[in-house]
């Protein structure tokens, strides 16, 4: 006997081949209007990521010189375009992490932009960079000559310079308004680090477009 309630399968509706093309074709121009936006707001936070990226290294480099009682030295490598953990307990020092920057036509990292007034206070230098005669040792190869900026983490928490100093610096991060240009895209896009050399405090700034105000 035939039972009433049996459905076939030709029963059950589906979506036709118009209806799939009309969606994927929706799909399609949703994309393609939204790609600019995705594009423009990752751009925009550029310099925000390197210079997380950059203070996470730095304190890196001050738990380790806590953990192997030796000093961990940070670097900005502007020749390799990449920040650097180097430890000075072997000898030759050794690169123990390095992690690439953004293009520079990008991010810069090198002068305080135009236009920009530095964080104040504390207003401290801003940070210098010099050719490298210290060097290190990469998987065997001696890397010398570098333009570069340092800072050495030690084992008592304080930040020195290659003279046994305490180290006081400011460090910008911001999109150049073109390539080598000294202007900045955007003075909300400026960020800045400033690391005390006493203590190893790091403070992270952002600015506004009248002036930095410290990151909470």
């Amino acid at each position: 006997m035939r039972n009433s309630n049996h459905k076939t399968v030709s029963g059950i509706s589906g979506f036709s081949m118009t209806e799939l093309l009309v969606v994927l074709g929706v799909i399609g121009v949703m994309s393609v209007i939204s790609l600019p936006y995705i594009v423009s707001f990752k751009k925009a936070y550029k310099s925000e990521d390197q210079a997380l990226k950059v203070i996470d290294l730095m304190r890196e480099a001050g738990q380790l010189a806590l953990n192997r009682r030796r000093t961990i030295r940070f670097e900005i490598d502007y020749t390799a375009n990449a920040a650097l953990l180097i430890d000075e307990g072997p000898n030759p020092d050794q690169l123990i992490k390095s992690i690439p920057l953004e293009r520079t036509v990008d991010v810069r990292m090198d002068v305080i932009p135009a236009t920009i007034t530095k964080p104040n206070p504390p207003n401290y230098n801003d940070a210098v960079v010099a050719v490298d005669a210290q060097g290190h040792v990469d998987g065997g190869t001696p890397v010398t000559g570098h333009s570069v900026w340092k800072a050495r983490f030690t084992s008592d928490g304080s930040v020195l310079n290659a003279a046994e100093n305490p180290i006081n610096a400011n460090i910008y991060v911001w999109p150049p308004i073109s390539p080598g240009s000294t202007t900045p895209r955007n003075k909300t896009e400026v960020r800045a680090i400033t690391i005390f050399g006493g203590t190893g405090a790091i403070r992270y700034w952002k600015h506004n477009g009248t002036s930095f105000l410290p990151n909470q």
